[in-house]
């Protein structure tokens, strides 16, 4: 698993793992049923506490995107559509919140945007 810590983030570590792990989960590079490494190695790989992978590895299964079975490990959970398809859209949101706030300091009209995204969503 390729998971990149970046110490001048401001998201605290334990929030760079929830998040390229739920980017995983929601891009298919990790299937339902796949096992993520335990809590100690990923630690070790990635060089921090056990404490900060276990708080992610909480955070995922809170949130629905992995599940931990005693005695064996953490394993992505079984696809649960609705809870995917909600994170991609809440994901999507915060991005088009980004694109508006950058469109209105530049002083970009409602309908040039519209007309932005209509041609860059066409581009695909």
């Amino acid at each position: 698993m390729n998971i990149i810590i970046s110490n001048a983030s401001e998201k605290p570590i334990y929030e760079q793992i929830t998040a390229q792990i739920k980017a995983m989960v929601l891009n298919g590079s990790l299937a339902e049923g796949d096992a993520l490494p335990s809590m100690r190695l990923l630690a070790k790989e990635l060089r921090i506490s056990v404490i900060t992978t276990k708080r992610a590895y909480e955070e995922l299964e809170r949130d629905g995107f992995i599940e931990t079975v005693p005695g064996k490990g953490s394993f992505v959970a079984a696809g649960n559509q609705e809870l995917l398809r909600e994170e991609q859209l809440r994901i999507t949101e915060e991005h088009l919140a980004r694109a508006i706030e950058s469109a209105r300091s530049c002083s970009l009209s409602l309908s040039q945007l519209q007309e932005m995204l209509a041609l860059l969503y066409q581009e695909e």
